[in-house]
């Protein structure tokens, strides 16, 4: 056995035993579907099966304490119960978002949608979330702390799952050379579950022949890991999906005097929406309009307006003040769980954190209301910001938030991008899924649906897949 390996840590590049596994995991990607699309080929975002590369991953499973797993997963459904009541007051998010909408135009767009259902007393009486709720581990104080709380778009359900059955795989395969055993990665079922948890909305809205309607960006090369979503939902529960753009619902779709959604002549029961996140999605009025439809419609929706805006960086911010979960919970326990997952977040009307920012930018994340990944502000670029917002005055602050930077142990990581292999001081982020579902009054639905694990390079603010920053990843727990 290497020293290497009775440490613990991975093989070096280079050594023979790396490349062949290298070799067995990319063959194993192309064999199982584990496939974005390849930017050098122009069609790769748009015709499916054209231009297929494997997706970035990390060759061997990162370890995390097995207390600090079972904390998140135990954290899944509160937060998913959260959402949900915070999503039904609407003056709560009106109110909490108002100065934000005064100089983010996106925000102001959806607080007009959502205003407009609070006007008609609009009621989503079947509410689907399928949230993801992500983590990172701080290594100065060994607690788990929360980095954010998606609940529109939460990707990788499909591809993650799989990262964790190439890793079984290759421990299955290699694991003596490094003391490991596959039985200590947790089981990942988070695109059966996704799915699972559209296909029991789909029937609660109990019209056999409608579809389900995945809002897709035109151009994803990460369709893949979508599709992985819409295979279970036929394979598995009978049920058809079809994609369509936001411009391609404004200009096929409209609305039944009933409420039903109707898009190119077919009834749609759900909208599950992997675009819409971001003011790219809306280069033109078509989109709003179609996003406008939606809401006004029937279907249920994945997630409703009111559950967008739960999830913005603002709405974190607001819970995090004292005082607040108890607005929308009962039970202290699971307040006090929610509690100690808490970073530091502060609005920028806080006079005081804003100068200890500008005096220490090293200790801060400065975070837009924006989702996708590559959007917030490090190190003295928060500086920088800080000092500009304040000379532009007005309500320029109000369109981010403040949050204490979190710190966790880097470790040496093998990274896989490109079929190319190389050894890099990594750190990583745990994502927990849930899906929520509820028919009025009654829950049919409250789980924790699987975990994402992201791998990026220790230097690298920030940490999407998608956006290119980091590999996929998954578990390995540990005792400590």
């Amino acid at each position: 056995m290497s020293a290497a390996a009775a440490e613990g840590k991975p093989p070096a590049p280079g050594t023979e035993a790396v490349w062949e596994m290298v070799r067995e995991a990319t063959a194993w990607c192309a064999l199982h579907g584990l496939v974005v699309g390849d930017r050098a080929d122009p069609q790769s975002g748009t015709v499916p099966g054209v231009g297929l590369v494997h997706a970035p991953f990390s060759l061997l499973p990162m370890h995390l304490p097995e207390s600090c797993w079972r904390q998140a997963c135990e954290l899944a459904p509160i937060f998913n119960e959260l959402v949900d009541r915070v999503s039904l007051d609407g003056d709560f998010l009106q109110d909490s978002l108002s100065k934000t909408k005064k100089v983010d135009d996106f925000t102001s767009r959806l607080l007009e949608i959502h205003r407009k259902m609070m006007e008609i007393n609009k009621e989503e009486n079947i509410r689907l979330g399928l949230h993801r709720s992500d983590y990172m581990l701080d290594s100065e104080t060994g607690s788990l702390l929360q980095i954010e709380l998606n609940t529109i778009s939460a990707s990788f359900p499909g591809l993650g799952s799989l990262v964790s059955e190439l890793h079984r795989t290759l421990i299955n395969q290699y694991g003596k050379l490094f003391c490991l055993d596959s039985k200590r990665i947790p089981g990942n079922a988070a695109s059966s579950r996704f799915a699972e948890a559209l296909a029991r909305a789909w029937h609660e809205f109990n019209v056999d022949s409608a579809v389900i309607m995945m809002i897709v960006q035109p151009e994803e090369r990460n369709m893949y890991d979508q599709y992985w979503l819409a295979k279970h939902l036929k394979e598995s529960h009978g049920i058809t999906t079809i994609r369509k753009t936001l411009s391609e619902v404004e200009a096929e779709g409209h609305v039944l005097p009933d409420g039903t959604l109707i898009i190119d002549g077919r009834t749609v029961s759900l909208v599950y929406f992997r675009a819409g996140y971001t003011p790219n999605d809306y280069p033109s009025e078509a989109e709003w309009n179609a996003r406008l439809l939606i809401e006004q419609s029937s279907a249920v929706k994945c997630p409703s307006i009111s559950y967008h805006l739960v999830g913005t960086k603002k709405i974190q911010q607001e819970l995090a003040k004292p005082n607040i979960l108890e607005r929308f919970l009962e039970n202290k326990e699971q307040i006090a769980k929610i509690c100690k997952c808490f970073a530091g977040l502060w609005s920028l009307d806080d006079e005081e954190i804003v100068k200890s920012a500008i005096q220490n930018p090293e200790l801060f994340v400065l975070k837009p209301q924006r989702e996708g990944g590559g959007n917030n502000i490090y190190g003295l670029d928060v500086r920088e910001t800080l000092i500009k917002l304040q000379k532009e005055g007005g309500d320029a602050l109000a369109a981010y938030i403040l949050m204490q930077r979190i710190f966790p142990k880097a470790s040496l990581a093998n990274l896989v991008r490109g079929g190319a292999c190389h050894e890099a001081l990594t750190i990583s982020e745990l994502g927990i899924y849930g899906a929520y579902l509820r028919n009025k009054d009654k829950v049919l639905m409250n789980d924790q649906s699987g975990y994402l694990m992201r791998t990026k390079v220790s230097s690298s603010d920030e940490g999407g897949v998608a956006a290119g920053f980091a590999v996929l990843d998954s578990l390995y727990l540990t005792d400590k």
